[in-house]
């Protein structure tokens, strides 16, 4: 994963929507829905030593339904909040999302 390079990183809010905008039509959703493993991920990257220190990230998730490794996310989340970064989960449509609560 890495950092990605300067010039690939969004600048103010309108950089963030121009990112979401051109990421969101490439986007398949299946399921399960493990989100454990994405946070996983990032958080490998953003310890990776050719991160600047002053770089914040926001891993925005996005589900259509109920987590399927609620364990394994909390813990994820537990392991990365030493991050500058911030995890952001967002439930769509009309599931349950009732144990989204504790995270």
């Amino acid at each position: 994963l890495g950092c990605p390079s300067p010039l690939t990183h969004p600048t103010g809010i309108q950089g963030v929507v121009e990112s979401y905008q051109s990421c969101l039509p490439k986007i398949q959703l299946y399921g399960p829905t493990n989100v454990a493993p994405i946070i996983s991920k990032v958080a490998r990257g953003q310890a990776a030593p050719p991160c600047p220190p002053q770089q914040y990230f926001i891993l925005l998730i996005l589900t259509d339904g109920v987590v399927t490794d609620m364990a394994d996310t909390r813990e994820a989340i537990v392991r990365a909040s030493y991050l500058p970064m911030s995890i952001i989960i967002v439930g769509v449509g009309n599931a349950d999302f009732t144990d989204m609560q504790i995270l």
